[in-house]
């Protein structure tokens, strides 16, 4: 009789905690949970209209986005450059933490070997481990994401095409080409190509999303869709072109002697030959050019981004759908004497970043610095899921409903082991791993052309910013290059004490 009563206690215990689990399973499957559109934009600065509408650039479905929801004005990316900025934002770990200083292939993010990474949630993992069915194309990670991170995966084009088959202008080597075994070769190049949009790999990526924005799920979904423009080469079809007549086109403010006050390493990280430099530019009479090229893929990518508002309008879902859009850094198109991103600087580091959810207000914008690390805590909160307590960015969910947190906002970018940028209170500090030190006001100079670091005026200001930088600084992790200038091959030789190996060139343009 005993065995009975206790076999009777343990089969009612395992029911009751299976009926639990259903019920835990219901809870997460819940209809009104909201759907997450998630938007990511290669290579793309703040020159929209909503932000800072460059040269009368025409992007009416950023502006329909930003009217739909919050617009900041002030975000950073945690690296400028495409493979740690999007480690970091995926992991919701800072590249100072995972030693992702470079490019590393997708499936070796998150790896044994890397004790910050081996047992993370990348982010659309936690979305479906919290019941939401997942989906992604394009480009999402460095390349498109790790195997199986997505229920339902699009997969992605390879490279950035579709190209010519010559080069319309530059050959992507520029002043390197001596140099071969010491620096990469860049996509760089603009001009009218192909013929038309339906040649271009996102407007296929957009009728994959909007075929499947037509479907009926039975549980919420978190749909990622990457964007490859407006990454180089700078092509799209002549139409868009058509919008920026060349008398028209506005260059951005330039000083000739900007870098003569840049300590060392700044101006190693600076060491670009294989992209055109602002001098170039202007005595060859390519710089509106590339400058009209840039504004023309905005305008392309606004084009498909308003063929995903249409397909979501047009949707049950359009009611209760988060939308996130971001870009994994800024651009420079001749600030700092180049065209390129690859810097501490503001015009590298800044990039769009929008939300819009049912419980945000609309139209609103925020010029408080904020990190794209709040991307992962903040789709959370708005879809109503647990916080992930290995996140180290912060929601921005507070600041957007309720002003919370804006005075003390800041944001930190990491280039390479220990050199950083602070972003905070209308001011930038960068500090570099040889104790090089910049500093800009600005109120004063918002180009940064003049670096204040010496100056005693704002070294209370400076001690500040100097106190936010990170306490931990790892190596670099052993999958994690960039051979594309040597620096950075000489920095993870010397650090991580290993043998200077010869170097096998990987453009960062992939």
């Amino acid at each position: 009789m005993k065995t009975f009563k206790n076999t009777l206690l343990v089969c009612l215990t395992f029911c009751f905690f299976l009926s639990c689990g259903d019920k835990t399973k219901t809870k997460e499957l819940k209809k009104s949970n909201p759907n997450v559109l998630f938007i990511s934009v290669d290579d793309l600065n703040t020159w929209i209209s909503p932000i800072d509408n460059f040269s009368n650039v025409k992007t009416p479905n950023f502006d329909r986005l930003a009217k739909m929801g919050v617009t900041f004005t002030n975000a950073h990316v945690q690296a400028p450059l495409c493979g740690p900025s999007r480690a970091s934002l995926m992991t919701g770990l800072r590249p100072s933490i995972t030693g992702i200083y470079g490019m590393t292939p997708d499936n070796q993010i998150r790896r044994e070997g890397n004790l910050a990474t081996k047992d993370i949630k990348f982010l659309p993992e936690y979305f479906e481990q919290n019941g939401y069915h997942t989906m992604g194309i394009g480009k999402l990670f460095h390349i498109h994401a790790p195997d199986s991170v997505f229920n339902e995966s699009g997969g992605r084009v390879r490279g950035f095409g579709p190209y010519p088959k010559k080069r319309i202008v530059w050959d992507g080597f520029g002043t390197s080409k001596s140099k071969k075994e010491k620096y990469g070769r860049t996509s760089t190049d603009w001009g009218a190509f192909p013929e038309n949009d339906t040649l271009m790999p996102d407007h296929q990526s957009v009728n994959w999303v909007a075929e499947r924005l037509q479907r009926k799920y039975d549980k919420p979904f978190f749909m990622g869709l990457g964007f490859l423009r407006v990454h180089v080469p700078l092509y799209v079809p002549q139409k868009w072109f058509d919008l920026y007549p060349l008398e028209e086109i506005e260059t951005p403010p330039y000083k000739s002697d900007d870098l003569n006050d840049i300590p060392a390493v700044g101006m190693k990280i600076n060491d670009l030959p294989m992209m055109p430099s602002t001098e170039w530019a202007k005595e060859s009479g390519e710089w509106k050019k590339i400058v009209q090229a840039y504004l023309a893929c905005i305008s392309y990518v606004d084009y498909e981004l308003g063929r995903v508002l249409d397909a979501l309008e047009k949707s049950k879902y359009a009611d209760n759908t988060v939308i996130v859009l971001w870009s994994d850094h800024g651009y420079r198109l001749g600030e700092k004497g180049t065209f390129a991103k690859h810097a501490l600087w503001e015009t590298a580091t800044k990039a769009p970043l929008l939300f819009a959810a049912p419980n945000l207000p609309k139209g609103k914008k925020i010029d408080a610095p904020v990190e794209m690390l709040s991307i992962y805590p903040t789709l959370l909160e708005l879809s109503g899921l647990p916080a992930y307590d290995r996140n180290e960015g912060v929601s921005l969910v507070n600041m957007m409903q309720k002003d919370q947190g804006i005075k003390t906002s800041y944001a930190l970018t990491t280039f390479g082991m220990n050199n950083h940028a602070v972003k905070k209170d209308g001011y930038r500090y960068i500090n570099y791993e040889d104790g090089g030190e910049e500093f800009y006001d600005h109120s004063i100079d918002p180009n940064e052309w003049n670096n204040e670091a010496d100056n005693s005026k704002y070294k209370a200001q400076i001690e500040k910013m100097k106190g936010l930088l990170p306490k931990v600084n790892s190596k670099w992790d052993a999958s994690s290059n960039y051979t594309f200038q040597p620096y950075f091959v000489e920095q993870k030789a010397r650090v991580n004490g290993e043998e200077k190996k010869p170097v096998e060139v990987i453009g960062a343009d992939r």
